[in-house]
């Protein structure tokens, strides 16, 4: 027989409340489940200030050249996957920027592949790419994943900062941690399926963090999202409309201002609110660092996003 272990985790406890979900009609079922998803949104909300301080870590990090790498095996590692992949068309967030290490690799997305998440020396190699500077987020609803610990321990011992996201506060893992991210979210309604509750506290945390890192490092403007790359219909729809909404500017004037900047939103946005040309606007965008804001106050613009009449409708 293999080995086992006994996990100690409020993931694995029997919740009271669901013991006869299996002999509810179908509605039934969803509310509870609904039930149980709606304490998850309040128990995030009590990690906000640790939360906050891995926000500032990985901005400090970012803007001096460094990276974020998540690590992750099972649900938790498909939901590093998805962060990170969501920052490239939503943010234009540059390649290794974000990176997620799955345990088992591109395999294990969609197959179970056995034993990965508990090689500890597997998290070790899969972090030593990191740099001194960089941040290790791990994520582990039960807090103890070895392949996780591992690779937390090796970043660690590199110079980066560490952070666990977890549903365990008692968690193993967290003594290697820097941060520490235990969303309570408590027993599963069905046991030990952390791709319930614990799972979609991990997708707000990961959603959370990420998407304020973006806007602390100028990737939007106002709360529009200036860096969305237009792969589709929609997409381009929406560079116009958002180019619209901040400037005021009818569909006219904004497509003729995202011609003149070669269909990028930031210098297009720019020459209308800076009344400037698409090339002077690209490089005052490159010297402030990627922010419409700072470029705009550094080339004395008046127009402000809150201050910008709506367009036309």
């Amino acid at each position: 027989m293999k080995s086992e272990v006994t996990v100690d985790a409020p993931t694995e406890e029997r919740h009271p409340g669901t013991t006869s979900i299996d002999t509810h009609t179908s509605l039934d079922i969803l509310r509870a489940l609904n039930a149980e998803d709606a304490k998850v949104a309040v128990a995030v909300s009590e990690v906000l200030p640790d939360l906050a301080h891995l926000v500032d870590r990985a901005v400090e990090s970012l803007s001096a050249g460094g990276a974020v790498h998540y690590f992750g095996a099972g649900t938790s590692g498909r939901l590093a996957v998805l962060d990170a992949a969501e920052l490239l068309p939503t943010f234009n967030a540059p390649e290794g920027l974000f990176v997620a290490h799955h345990a088992g690799g591109p395999q294990a997305l969609v197959h179970a592949v056995e034993n990965v998440e508990d090689d500890a020396e597997l998290g070790r190699s899969e972090a030593n790419a990191l740099r001194a500077g960089d941040i290790a987020v791990g994520l582990t609803a039960s807090g103890r994943t070895p392949f996780v610990a591992g690779a937390l321990e090796r970043a660690r011992e590199l110079g980066a900062v560490t952070a666990l996201v977890t549903a365990n506060p008692r968690a193993e893992a967290a003594v290697h941690a820097d941060i520490l991210l235990a969303v309570r979210t408590g027993p599963e309604a069905l046991t030990g399926s952390t791709r319930l509750k614990a799972g979609t506290a991990q997708k707000l945390v990961l959603n959370s963090f990420s998407t304020a890192v973006m806007i602390r490092l100028g990737r939007t403007w106002s709360n529009l999202m200036v860096d969305v790359v237009a792969t589709n219909a929609k997409l381009r729809g929406r560079v116009v409309r958002i180019l619209q909404e901040a400037t005021g500017a009818d569909a006219v004037q904004a497509r003729d201002a995202l011609d003149a900047a070669d269909g990028e939103l930031k210098p297009a946005l720019l020459s209308v609110l800076g009344g400037v040309d698409a090339s002077t606007a690209r490089a005052a965008i490159a010297a402030n660092g990627g922010s419409v804001a700072r470029a705009l106050s550094a080339i004395g613009g008046p127009v402000t996003a809150a201050t910008a009449p709506a367009p036309e409708r």
